[in-house]
């Protein structure tokens, strides 16, 4: 019997049959603005030969207003068709097929020339959207069907119709943004008649035998949304007008509701198209938060959904239904849904790629080659960077030994994976434990210090002994209970009132750890929905709970603390750092930005903001106040005049930076000299892009793990020790 042999079988969409039930979900990766189309083209081959079985490309716009910022790209030329042709041979040549997304961004698009139903500003784009007269709408409908028939022109196998996710043609379903009184508003019948007639008139343009992927909203998570008896009308009338399949969008973008983070449980919103699946005839395809064969496999064998949409999983391992249908899921790079180098990229004018796979959209300058003289490697600390870099030697040939003082791999992601709603990390770490395990060229020696000594005969030597935390100099009585974050997240007890010192990322989640009891929400959607306030869309319109979110009470008084008078986690991910701070919110955690901190002593700490101090009255302070490189054997290595590499923390402190840390040490382009050519042209920024900070991924930031894996993890491939205690001479 094959290894998952739901998701393995075919599937025919329309006249097209694919080769198995993965869809390759829609991502913006910025590739296509680089204008470097054989990137473009080398990145969907890439997927293609790893065995997607339907490929989505990034949303490509129909016409300059409906592009979500200036110079998105789209189908606007003979020259733009030409370009996606090459996109196309090269998917098609590898065995697979490839839709191309058509977005209009309505009042999502960052452009003064965006347009909508009604002219009601978005909450994520400082520009108003131009109502549309009867003129307008046509205009936008012949542009979406003209951007179809291009699409064939080029290639694609089809197209997917973007109603989702609170673009335009969602926009014109609900009276959250749709207050037009003409036949385009009002009832529902008219207020969907915008989606109905593009995927008809979608449907001439292309023919027959063309995919037409319609991406529909089943729960808009924002005020005033779709009832589920709209979702269902609407999804008959969009099958009579020519769909081939549905896919299903899952909130809004303006929805203060985490949909996509780590912290949203695994298929936490499937149960919304198993229920969407006999109300239509066309197949329907679930998504979001499902990174692994086996849960798409059970997805599948529960009859929840005819085929599984995985977006970022792609990004992380371009091999991933190749992997699994080998018998090697245990292999496949794992998405822990942490947005650091993905969605925080995009959304601020960056080029995509991947923490854990930073080939992703670099495939054609990150090269791992194999080396022409091998050598002999030591790496010294098994933390994300130093697993990164003797995994990435050992591929090129190199024999490599691997050293860390702990008794298991993981470094500073062990400190992380303790946080609750972060268990995403524990796969992080199965992985890295897999591949080192299997590696014939990587000898392990953990409990082990390395010493300047046992250096000296290695061809190449490599310090990733990561970070130590700062001592931010607070004086502090004798007696005073002072922990450090490390303290705490290994299970410190801390009393019942606490201050963190420091609202970083690490502080975040000092502060997440200690207000939480009880089950993890992100390993039980019940009570996450009820920490969200999210309700069934058939109880409640939009799927949001009339009186709110529900959270647990917080397990503890926790005060954030910083000295910048600043809002404490202003520089958090672009995308996940006001989940953090709703979170805290929602638990009652005090945040205070502005603040001296004079003293601690028996009774707490005192802090001064302004003229005078005064006592915070805590049983414990917790510092949380950043890190230093732990330079300690580099420090020796100079000395004896060893000739080393530092990367990861131990080069540069900045929070528990893995996306840095990863990106660093898989080039290896210090020492061990994978290829890597040419250079990204940058995107075109929206303005508010240029100056954002994004914070690298931190504590806060990271997925993490508990130390067992959980029941709800159970179909996760058996964890191969996290390599605890082994030791290989």
């Amino acid at each position: 019997m094959p290894h998952f042999p739901l998701l393995l079988s075919p599937i025919t969409l329309g006249a097209v049959t694919l080769r198995n039930r993965s869809l390759m979900g829609s991502m913006h990766t910025g590739l296509e603005e680089t204008g470097d189309w054989g990137r473009v083209a080398a990145f969907y081959a890439a997927r293609a030969r790893g065995g997607a079985g339907l490929i989505v490309t990034g949303g490509m716009a129909p016409n300059r207003e409906g592009g979500v910022f200036p110079g998105a790209a789209g189908l606007f030329s003979d020259r733009d068709i030409a370009n996606h042709r090459r996109v196309t041979d090269a998917v098609h040549a590898e065995g697979g097929h490839i839709a191309m997304q058509i977005l209009h961004a309505g009042r999502y698009a960052y452009s003064r020339d965006c347009v909508g139903p009604s002219a009601m500003k978005s909450p994520i784009s400082p520009f108003p959207p131009r109502a549309l007269d009867e003129d307008g709408i046509e205009r936008q409908i012949a542009d979406i069907a003209t951007a179809a028939a291009r699409a064939i022109e080029a290639g694609y196998d089809g197209v997917e119709v973007m109603g989702s996710e609170g673009y335009f043609l969602n926009q014109f379903l609900v009276t959250h943004t749709n207050r037009r009184t003409d036949a385009w508003g009002g009832s529902q019948a008219n207020r969907m008649r915008l989606p109905v007639e593009v995927v008809r008139r979608v449907r001439v343009a292309m023919g027959p035998a063309a995919v037409l992927v319609y991406r529909i909203s089943l729960i808009d998570l924002v005020p005033d949304g779709s009832t589920w008896d709209e979702v269902v009308v609407l999804a008959r009338a969009i099958e009579a007008a020519g769909a081939s399949c549905l896919n299903t969008g899952i909130g809004w973008h303006e929805s203060r509701v985490p949909t996509i983070a780590t912290s949203v449980p695994r298929a936490a919103f499937v149960h919304l198209t198993a229920r969407l699946r006999p109300e239509v005839s066309i197949p329907v395809i679930t998504s979001n938060r499902i990174n692994r064969p086996e849960v798409a496999e059970r997805l599948l064998s529960e009859g929840a959904a005819d085929m599984v949409s995985m977006a970022r999983p792609w990004l992380a391992d371009a091999e991933f239904i190749a992997k699994a249908a080998a018998g090697r899921a245990p292999e496949i790079a794992p998405c822990i849904a942490c947005n650091q180098a993905c969605l925080d990229h995009t959304f601020s004018g960056k080029l995509t790629s991947c923490l854990v796979n930073p080939r992703a959209c670099h495939e054609t300058e990150l090269l791992y080659r194999p080396a022409a003289a091998v050598k002999r490697v030591a790496v010294v600390g098994a933390g994300p960077a130093g697993m990164m870099a003797a995994i990435v030697a050992g591929q090129r040939g190199h024999s490599v030994t691997l050293f860390d003082r702990a008794a298991e791999i993981g470094g500073q992601l062990n400190l992380a994976k303790q946080v609750p709603g972060k268990e995403e990390f524990h796969g992080l770490i199965d992985w890295f434990a897999t591949l080192l395990l299997r590696a014939p060229q990587i000898t392990l020696r953990l409990g082990h210090a390395a010493k300047a000594e046992d250096l000296a005969g290695f061809d190449v030597v490599v310090v990733a002994t990561g970070v130590t935390p700062r001592d931010p100099g607070i004086p502090t009585e004798a007696g005073a209970n002072v922990l450090s974050y490390a303290d705490v997240l290994k299970g410190a007890p801390v009393g019942r009132r606490v201050a963190v010192v420091g609202a970083g990322g690490i502080g975040f989640d000092v502060a997440a750890t200690l207000v939480h009891a009880g089950v993890s929400p992100t390993l039980d959607a019940g009570v996450w929905r009820a920490e969200w306030g999210v309700a069934a869309p058939w109880d409640a319109p939009g799927g949001l709970v009339p009186d709110g979110p529900k959270p647990h009470p917080p397990a503890r008084e926790v005060h954030l603390l910083q000295r910048k008078a600043e809002q404490p986690g202003r520089h958090l991910g672009k995308t996940t750092g006001w989940i953090h701070r709703a979170h805290l919110t929602m638990k009652r955690v005090r945040m205070l930005g502005g603040v001296r901190y004079d003293r601690i002593t028996t009774e707490g700490i005192w802090l001064n903001r302004g003229a005078r101090s005064e006592l915070l009255a805590v049983d414990a302070v917790v510092l949380c106040a950043g890190q230093e490189p732990e330079r300690t054997l580099s420090t020796e290595l100079e000395r004896r005049g060893i000739p080393h590499h530092r990367i990861g923390g131990a080069d540069v402190a900045a929070e528990l930076d893995a996306k840095r840390a990863i990106d660093q040490a898989a080039p290896g382009r210090k020492a061990l000299g994978a290829a890597r050519h040419g250079h990204p042209r940058p995107l075109r920024q929206p303005p508010e892009a240029a100056g954002a900070v994004i914070t690298p991924l931190s504590s806060a930031a990271c997925s993490s793990a508990v130390s067992t894996a959980p029941s709800a993890f159970a179909s996760m491939p058996l964890k191969p020790s996290s390599l605890r205690s082994v030791q290989t001479a």
